[in-house]
């Protein structure tokens, strides 16, 4: 696993990450699918003639020029609905992450959070002790975060557990729109053959 560089006012930790999913959480059942005689099946794709079979591995994603040349992933280029070239992200595992940002409580539950990271420092190290202070009292400390480097980042968040565990959140901030009472549509009277028609038996169906 990378190691993530963080510094707190001037005191720098290395720590390894380990990821936390539902598989290690709650387990996970495995299902295998058995022909008559006991083998395992294994998956195949099925091609648009429809009796050739293609096995795992022999499908793959290629990227074709409008005039149908053959164009590698890294001569592609990024632009916006302009055609501005997009600058992207570098990997955070390539830089000294500085913990200076603070974030809200508002702002933490504004987030989408889809990866859970337990941090821990190396070997012979430990986390600064004002940046522990800080996380015991209820601190959160944000940054952009991109694992591998692409064209945006996500948003980071250091919070400590109340098992005193110190975790790495990543998320993207959700879009939601209110609607007040006043927006709210209003509803139409009925008309006079809506009144007369029999309520639906959703038993039918």
């Amino acid at each position: 696993m990378p190691v993530l560089q963080l510094e707190y006012k001037g005191d720098p930790v290395n720590c390894g990450i380990s990821k936390v999913d539902r598989s290690k959480l709650y387990g996970y059942a495995k299902t295998e699918i058995l022909d008559d005689e006991g083998r395992l099946c294994k998956m195949a794709t099925l091609a648009s003639d429809g009796r050739t079979l293609i096995p795992a591995g022999g499908v793959a994603l290629a990227y074709i020029s409008p005039t149908g040349a053959w164009r590698d992933k890294k001569e592609l280029e990024a632009v916006d609905m302009n055609g501005n070239t997009i600058t992207g992200v570098t990997s955070t595992f390539k830089e000294v992450v500085h913990l200076e940002e603070e974030s809200t409580v508002e702002n933490f539950l504004d987030h989408n959070i889809r990866m859970v990271y337990e941090l821990s420092p190396e070997e012979e190290a430990s986390f600064p002790q004002g940046l522990v202070s800080e996380l015991k009292s209820g601190r959160i400390f944000t940054f952009p975060f991109s694992y591998r480097g692409g064209l945006t980042a996500d948003t980071a968040f250091v919070i400590e557990g109340a098992d005193e565990t110190i975790w790495m959140l990543i998320g993207k901030k959700t879009d939601i729109n209110f609607i007040s009472y006043e927006q709210a549509k209003g509803v139409a009277e009925p008309d006079e053959e809506e009144e007369d028609e029999e309520d639906l038996d959703f038993n039918m169906f």
